[in-house]
């Protein structure tokens, strides 16, 4: 039994707190301009995960591994899948199909409920939780509020998935031009209910 060590939301904490401080060294990813932004969602994890690693010891994150399922293994204490949107990619052109990242409804999908449905079955003695992070401009064009309330009703009216509630953080200041606001949700992935 995983005793309540970490909280979700302390996690969520220390995740956007080890975004926001990979943005601030003002790091470019690939030909992209610099900012935590343009990552793709494996290196914005490693990244936050190096920061997060930084920080002393004792530190929960020592042990942590980034893994293909699930997406980061905290041992003895959460397995977590993530997801990254964005409406706006790097050149401030607005995306095409950014939300089907959280939003595609099938089993064996690698959307935030393709996760769910993994992550609800996965064996192992850590909670489990979704988490998906996001940029918005300031204030936003395209506010990212909508794709994550569809996100939760699909996840329980459609699929059967018993979420916790949502929490979320949010940071501002964030050096790239067009993704300025880093937003970030999670959920405990429950169960499969039914």
């Amino acid at each position: 039994m995983v005793d309540a060590g970490m909280t979700l939301a302390r996690f969520v904490e220390d995740f956007v707190s080890a975004l926001k401080a990979a943005d601030s060294s003002g790091v470019a990813h690939k030909q992209f301009q610099p900012g935590i932004g343009p990552f793709g969602e494996a290196d914005a994890v490693k990244a936050a995960l190096a920061v997060l690693r930084s920080k002393g010891v004792p530190n929960p994150y020592e042990k942590a591994v980034t893994k293909r399922q699930p997406d980061l293994l905290i041992p003895g204490e959460w397995q977590v899948e993530f997801k990254v949107i964005r409406p706006f990619g790097d050149n401030g052109k607005e995306a095409e199909n950014w939300s089907q990242n959280l939003l595609h409804p099938y089993a064996g999908n690698t959307s935030s409920l393709g996760d769910c449905l993994k992550l609800a079955t996965s064996p192992g003695p850590e909670r489990k939780a979704v988490v998906v992070f996001g940029y918005e401009h300031e204030p936003a064009k395209i506010p990212l509020d909508p794709c994550v309330r569809g996100f939760e009703l699909l996840a329980s009216s459609l699929l059967g998935i018993e979420l916790s509630q949502r929490i979320e953080q949010r940071r501002s200041g964030l050096i790239h031009p067009v993704h300025q606001v880093l937003r970030v949700f999670a959920w405990e992935v429950i169960r499969l209910l039914g």
